[in-house]
């Protein structure tokens, strides 16, 4: 067995184009756009570049590519949390212990060579990427963005000496029929209290004026979260161009306060799931037509990202947000929801679903390792 330091773009893409072999027939796996990836993993797209160095690798068996993985290290992450740790991701292998070690090994000896004493992951550059291993839920249907692997792929990060750090849930909701009366009264509550209005947008590039200030609330809500580094404005630019083309608004409610700024905010959308496992991730030349299917006519929806304002939590700001996707997920006749992940001491996040019908279907994890040098 060999392994391959990538070191060119060309080289790259035999790196994206890893796991959509090894994951072949797998009915559970949801397929990344591959030219997101691409622009994830390419020094000259991704602004996170700016404060993070990465490294990859891919293993050969006879010529034959058997496994993968990605060294990051995020400055601007060890400086706020005071640590000098390296991450791995992008990790996928075949059921072969000495595969795995020898990518983990990789990533180890690197970090030491760059002074880092501990690594941990699954971790992309930043929050908005996969982050996790799956340890619960393998027999589940992957979500847009998350990550999914094989029941043995905790078994090798373990069996590499990698001890749990933290953990994220997530739940299926069954969507309700009819507007929850209770969450409706706190809501309209709150909004008369605090003087605060719903964004009023029909077509996506109406929000594009507040698409920056969301993702300031997003920095200000998630600073104290697990390993969470603030969103820089190059980075925000990208993911504004990247996302809010294809936004549905009315899955997307924003909470103004008195001023006009954002408050709140959740981004919801119909699920892509089955779009994306029809595509295999190419949106060229057909791929974009079930996604365009999947946006029209839907009964499931995906929840990605959820903010309160750090001055308007607690009071009631959240019950608004839970109140109006409600409401649209009963006029769209939605069924099934995924929460996507959240921590899981994270009780206030998970005290929202006490109105709803559930069952914590998926749990990941991120492993940490500390290193000798």
């Amino acid at each position: 067995m060999q392994i391959e330091r990538i070191e060119s773009n060309r080289e790259l893409k035999r790196f994206v184009s890893f796991q959509y072999s090894l994951y072949e027939g797998n009915k559970y796996w949801v397929p990344p756009l591959r030219g997101d990836e691409m622009k994830s993993l390419r020094k000259d797209k991704n602004p996170a570049f700016d404060f993070c160095d990465a490294a990859y690798w891919l293993a050969h068996d006879n010529g034959k590519i058997v496994g993968r993985i990605a060294g990051i290290i995020n400055r601007k992450c060890n400086e706020r949390w005071n640590t000098k740790s390296a991450r791995f991701g992008w990790f996928d292998f075949i059921d072969d212990s000495e595969v795995s070690e020898q990518l983990l090994r990789q990533v180890e000896e690197w970090a030491v060579q760059n002074g880092m004493g501990s690594v941990h992951g699954p971790l992309g550059f930043t929050d908005m990427d996969g982050e996790g291993a799956l340890v619960e839920g393998f027999e589940e249907v992957s979500t847009l963005g998350a990550l999914y692997n094989y029941p043995y792929y905790p078994v090798h990060i373990e069996r590499a000496g990698y001890v749990k750090d933290a953990d994220w849930v997530e739940y299926e909701v069954t969507a309700p029929k009819e507007i929850n009366e209770e969450v409706q009264r706190v809501a309209e509550i709150a909004m008369r209290r605090y003087n605060l209005s719903l964004l009023k947008a029909r077509k996506a590039k109406e929000m594009l004026p507040y698409a920056k200030e969301i993702f300031y609330v997003l920095n200000e809500a998630y600073k104290d979260l697990y390993g969470f580094v603030a969103l820089s404005d190059r980075q925000i630019d990208m993911y504004v161009k990247q996302y809010f083309g294809f936004i549905k608004p009315e899955y997307v409610p924003v909470v103004l306060d008195s001023n006009g700024r954002v408050a709140a905010f959740g981004i919801t959308m119909p699920s892509l799931s089955e779009a994306l496992q029809k595509n295999r991730g190419r949106l060229f030349p057909f791929g974009f037509i079930p996604l365009l299917k999947a946006m029209k006519n839907n009964k499931k929806a995906d929840l990605y990202l959820t903010a309160v304002r750090p001055d308007m939590q607690s009071k009631g700001v959240n019950a608004i947000l839970i109140h109006e996707v409600n409401r649209v997920f009963v006029e769209n006749k939605i069924e099934k929801v995924e929460t996507n992940r959240e921590l899981q001491d994270n009780v206030r996040v998970q005290a929202q679903w006490k109105f709803f019908d559930r069952r914590q279907h998926k749990r990941r994890r991120c492993y940490k390792k500390v290193l000798t040098a």
